[in-house]
Order: C-alpha cells, then sequence, then structure tokens
C-alpha cells in the first residue's frame, strides 16, 4: 500500500472517449485524454472491466480474464497505457470481477459437459428463494442437466464457488497475470459475496431476498487474506479496494484494517441509501440528511479506530449523478458541485473522481425506456409497470437509473458533443444546456478548476492527508460541519447542503480560508452561508 493515497479517477470506458467512430469509447481515448487527467491532479484512473465479455452487464459479465475485448483495444494498447500513464506518474487499476464469470466464460461452457468444472460454480437440484439483485429467482434452470445454477446477478453472471481450491488458485493466476503487466491498484467488484455458504445447507429465506446467508460469508476473511499473500500482498505500492455489498461497519473495519493484512481501502453504500424509502432501492423519497450526517460520522470514526481507510465517494457508474441527486443541479449547478466535492473529498481516506464528475455533469434525464441501455434499469421498468403507471416508472428510471452515470463524456460543442464522430453506444444526456470539458477548462471558475485546487489542497496539507476527523453540528438540518487535526493546525470545513442561506458561526480565532466555492475571502462573527456554499479554513494554532 502507498504510504500516501492517491487521488483515484474512475473511467467507465465505454462512455470515455472514442477513437475509432464505432460509438464506443476504448482504451486509445483513454491514452489521448492522459495530459487532461494529469493536468486535473489524479494519481491513479481506475477502469472498469475492459476484459472480452459479451457485454450483458457491461463488462461485468467477464469471458476471458486474460484478454482485452475487442471493442476497447488490443493487449498491445493496455501495455502503452500502462507505460504512458506510468510517465506522468499515473497508476492504473483494473476492477476484477471475481465473484462470477460470464456464462460465456470457458469455465462455465466446459461445467456444461464436465462435472470436475461444474464445482467451478454451484448447481444444484434444488432452487431456493434467494432474489437476484438484477429482479427475478437467483437460480436459472439448465434443463440439459437438470440443475439449477446460482447467479446472484444477472442470468449470465454465474456465481463461482470459492470453496472449490481449484477456482481461488485459478483467480490466483489471473490477479498475478495483470500485476506483471505493471497495473499499481486492484479493485475487486462484490468481493464480500465470495464467501458462501456450505452448498449442501443452502435454504430458502423466510426473513429476506437470501442475502443473510452470503454477505460477508463464513470464510470471507480467511479467502481474502489469502488472496494478498498469495497475490498483490508480494508487490510493492499496491492499492486495492474492495466494493462491499450490504456489509455491516465491523467487517468493513476489518477488511481494511492494515493488521489483517486484507485489502488497503473499502467501498462501502450505505450513505448512497439515504434517499431509498423504506431501504427500497426503486422507491423514492427526499435524501435524509441527518441520517447521511450520522453515517458519515459511524464509518469514519470506526476506521480510523483501527487506522483503516475508506474510499470517499458520491459517485460511480452504478449511481445517479449525485450533483442532481442530492444538489440542485438546475439553479446552483457550480455551486451544488463544489459544495458536494468538498464535503467528500477532505475527509479521512481515499477521494474518488467518477468521469464527469469534474465538470458537475448531471443526469441522463431520458424521456423513454428505449433510451436506456441498463440491464437493471431495464429489469425493473418491467416490473415496476406492473404495480404503477408507464409514466411514474420512467421517473423513478430517471433519479434511479445507472445509466445516469454512463451518459458518454461531452468533451465539446461538435457532434455528439466530441464523444464520437459514430453514433453513441448511449445517448448522451438531455439535460439543457449541459457543460462541456472544453466549457470548463476556458472558464477559470468553473468546476474543474475548482477540482484542481481541492486535489492540490489535500497533497499539500498533512492535516488533510493524515489528521484526525472530528464532526460537529449532527442535529444541524442544513450544515454538515467537520474539523481536520495534525501537529497542532486545525482545519474547519463548512458545507451548506441546501439552497437556503444559512446562518453560522465561525470559530472566532479564524487564521485563513483556504478554500471556498463562493469566492469568500473573510469570515465574519456571525455570518451567512449562502446556498450550497463550501467554505475550508484554518485556526489560529
Amino acid at each position: 500500500m502507498q504510504n500516501k493515497l492517491p487521488v483515484v479517477y474512475q473511467i467507465y470506458p465505454k462512455s470515455f472517449y472514442d477513437t475509432n467512430g464505432d460509438g464506443i469509447g476504448d482504451v486509445q481515448g483513454i491514452i489521448e485524454k492522459l495530459d487532461y487527467l494529469q493536468h486535473l491532479g489524479i494519481d491513479m484512473i481506475w477502469l472498469t472491466p475492459i476484459f472480452t465479455s459479451p457485454q450483458r452487464d457491461n463488462g461485468y459479465d467477464v469471458a476471458d480474464y486474460l484478454a482485452i475485448d475487442p471493442v476497447f483495444g488490443t493487449m498491445e494498447s493496455v501495455e502503452v497505457l500502462i507505460e504512458e500513464a506510468k510517465r506522468r506518474n499515473i497508476g492504473i487499476m483494473f476492477d476484477m470481477v471475481l465473484n462470477h464469470t460470464s456464462t460465456e466464460h470457458a469455465w462455465f461452457k466446459r461445467a456444461l459437459e464436465d462435472p470436475q468444472y461444474r464445482e467451478f460454480y454451484f448447481f444444484r437440484d434444488k432452487p431456493t428463494n434467494w432474489e437476484s439483485k438484477f429482479g427475478g429467482n437467483a437460480w436459472e434452470y439448465v434443463e440439459s442437466l437438470n440443475l439449477y445454477y446460482l447467479h446472484l446477478f444477472d442470468v449470465t453472471q454465474a456465481d463461482l464457488n470459492w470453496e472449490h481450491e481449484p477456482v481461488f488458485q485459478a483467480l490466483v493466476d489471473v490477479v498475478n497475470f495483470w500485476l506483471d503487466k505493471g497495473i499499481q491498484g486492484l479493485r475487486f467488484d462484490v468481493i464480500n459475496l465470495v464467501s458462501k455458504p456450505d452448498p449442501d445447507s443452502f435454504e430458502d429465506d423466510h426473513e429476506g431476498d437470501g442475502r443473510r446467508f452470503y454477505t460477508d460469508g463464513p470464510r470471507i476473511h480467511e479467502h481474502l487474506h489469502r488472496l494478498n499473500q498469495e497475490t498483490f500482498g508480494k508487490y510493492p505500492n499496491i492499492t486495492t479496494v474492495g466494493e462491499l455489498s450490504s456489509t455491516d461497519v465491523h467487517n468493513g473495519v476489518a477488511y481494511a484494517a492494515p493488521k489483517n493484512q486484507e485489502l488497503s481501502t473499502i467501498f462501502n453504500f450505505h450513505h448512497l441509501k439515504v434517499d431509498y424509502k423504506d431501504g427500497k432501492k426503486w422507491e423514492l423519497m427526499p435524501f435524509d440528511f441527518l441520517q447521511f450526517k450520522t453515517l458519515m460520522k459511524t464509518w469514519q470514526d470506526a476506521m480510523a479506530a483501527s487506522n483503516a481507510n475508506m474510499s470517499l465517494f458520491l459517485n460511480n457508474h452504478d449511481q445517479p449523478r449525485s450533483v442532481s441527486r442530492f444538489g440542485n443541479d438546475r439553479e446552483y449547478p457550480f455551486e451544488s458541485a463544489t459544495a458536494l466535492a468538498t464535503a467528500m473529498q477532505l475527509m479521512r481516506g481515499m477521494p474518488y473522481i467518477f468521469q464527469g464528475e469534474e465538470i458537475g455533469l448531471p443526469n441522463a434525464y431520458f424521456d423513454t425506456i428505449d433510451d436506456y441501455r441498463d440491464v437493471e434499469s431495464i429489469n425493473y421498468y418491467e416490473i415496476l409497470k406492473a404495480s404503477m403507471t408507464e409514466s411514474d416508472a420512467l421517473e423513478i428510471l430517471r433519479q434511479r437509473s445507472r445509466d445516469n452515470s454512463r451518459t458518454p463524456i461531452p468533451w465539446d460543442d461538435t457532434r455528439h458533443h466530441g464523444f464520437t464522430t459514430g453514433t453513441p453506444w448511449l445517448g448522451l444526456t438531455k439535460y439543457p444546456k449541459v457543460q462541456t470539458v472544453a466549457d470548463n477548462l476556458d472558464n477559470p471558475n468553473s468546476v474543474f478548476h475548482y477540482y484542481r485546487k481541492l486535489i492540490a489542497l489535500r497533497k499539500a496539507s498533512q492535516t488533510i492527508e493524515s489528521g484526525t476527523i472530528t464532526f460537529e453540528a449532527m442535529d444541524h438540518p442544513e450544515l454538515m460541519i467537520y474539523t481536520r487535526e495534525y501537529n497542532g493546525e486545525t482545519i474547519v470545513v463548512v458545507i451548506n447542503f441546501y439552497g437556503n442561506t444559512v446562518a453560522y458561526q465561525p470559530k472566532e480565532n479564524v487564521k485563513e480560508i483556504l478554500l471556498s466555492n463562493v469566492g469568500r475571502t473573510t469570515l465574519a462573527t456571525p455570518c451567512e452561508l449562502k446556498p450550497y456554499e463550501a467554505c475550508v479554513y484554518t485556526l489560529v494554532a
């Protein structure tokens, strides 16, 4: 693990930049934009999967872990990307999907013919009532075998049996193959689901959808420690992050605590469920700000107590755009984007920027179901229509669909906003008067240039990098306030999360304003914070 946690920029390659006119972003497109990313100031690029895949789930259905999907490029182009990024002091993080493979993978195809390979997956003669996270039952019938196989996600994503030693060793070989290629980071997809119960004891869940039987499963920490020891733990300065589905604080800390030698950092998603009505993704409500703050404090405090680190993010390829979700992208687009960035980027942990976040890119605002490509969204649209009007179902998709984050990057004002000379695989956002990358670069007061200042502040400040964190005013309905302290320096971060002017009583010994998204240079006592204002200041020692 690196001494300093990198600032990570996530790229969803299909939607980043297309160089060959097929409407799909490619590795060469990333290479051509490396100078842009270097200018932003990031340290590492996380690529969502570019392995050979039928693309049923946009690359998270891997058919060959050791080959690059031709739609993205070649092994040679990936090697060039690794080297060109390294020349700019940027590492490459690969996304490893080790919970399941595509049913097009050679292992699964052999499993249909060879009983030995059937042990690579979970085949049973009787299914349980577990539900797929993409909707419907989590078991699929194979008529030729008169058996069912487990798929916690899409029907074409068969879960691997990590309890079968040949599976584990095969995955070790996969990880080491890419480490030998020179990648510096590993992001493990839904890694806390890989330890299933004994297949002979699989049972129906009469209390839920089955996740309590496989989430943070019985051997998960043993598996991850072994993976560490046999792969990335043997390489210097490798950054790892585990995506954790429905985990709890206790397990989250255990995954990331250095003494356990499992992972460098973790993703958890509890703070991104604060607008789920009754905890259900496909039911809408305004986000619960007090719950959001409580969750952030709980996780930050727990991680700090064990010298562990969490990921700092509001956006990724599976989440709606935060500026549309937690801000006001119509009346306060700049302020919302920069306030949310300030809130997350200066906490304790490893910060992430999802492509487009640095220009304040909003949701897709699609009009019809024909606009969508995401398999989860299309599946749930049919489920939702059974109990509501088509209009209501579309409104839920407009707020919840993963395609909100996957619209192509608008680079400039040319055709298709410069993303491609062909037809984009997914339409660009229908938000009116979207700010392009070119617009942001030309405007010194843009979201992009604010991000540059934010990143520079984090890198220059030992207090932000290593200091303690203390949350204040937890019951305030509109403000998030926390302090970072290190070696006698105190930095205060205060953010107005709403579109109202809010009275604020700053500390009396304000020394200097380090950053303000509204151009503030002084703090009177008391003062008023403007809508979506973010202010970062130091105190006199």
